[in-house]
């Protein structure tokens, strides 16, 4: 397994892995409009796009995508960055992977300069972030509209 920076000729690839990952995953917590919404908006065009404004990875095994991640500057602060688009395919959760890309996330400049980090958790994957450290942003363990869980870690 190899953790490389994304290219964009990953996007087709890593938009599918979002996809299976957010329909296998995803779909016991969310309707499927939501979860419709969101593959529209992680297509390949607009992974392309946000790779542009954040520092994407993927996570490989031999030539296949299996996972991504990103993290970026939160909101144009210096200060701050969050987490966004993580994903590991169903069948190679629970093996690691996942703890891999957040450590690798958190050895990029956008983490290192940052003093609170945030990431939005689904209902999925919120227990899996509060094990690495992350905890509910002021306190609030409710998700916002039900969806998605604030969270944040301070360095």
């Amino acid at each position: 397994m190899e953790i490389r920076l994304f290219k964009p000729e990953d996007a087709e690839e890593t938009a599918l892995v979002i996809e299976k990952t957010l329909r296998v995953s995803n779909s016991k917590d969310y309707p499927e409009q939501f979860i419709e919404d969101n593959i529209a908006s992680h297509s390949a065009d607009e992974l392309i796009k946000a790779s542009k404004e954040r520092h994407m990875y993927v996570i490989c095994d031999e030539d296949c995508i299996i996972g991504t991640g990103g993290i970026a500057g939160y909101w144009g602060s210096l200060t701050e960055s969050i987490l966004l688009t993580i994903f590991v395919l169903p069948e190679y959760q629970g093996r690691g992977l996942g703890k891999k890309l957040i450590e690798t996330l958190e050895k990029d400049d956008y983490f290192l300069r940052a003093h609170r980090i945030e990431i939005p958790a689904s209902l999925t994957a919120v227990d899996f972030y509060r094990k690495m450290g992350y905890d509910y942003k002021n306190g609030n363990s409710e998700p916002e509209e039900g969806l998605m869980y604030c969270l944040e870690k301070f360095r």
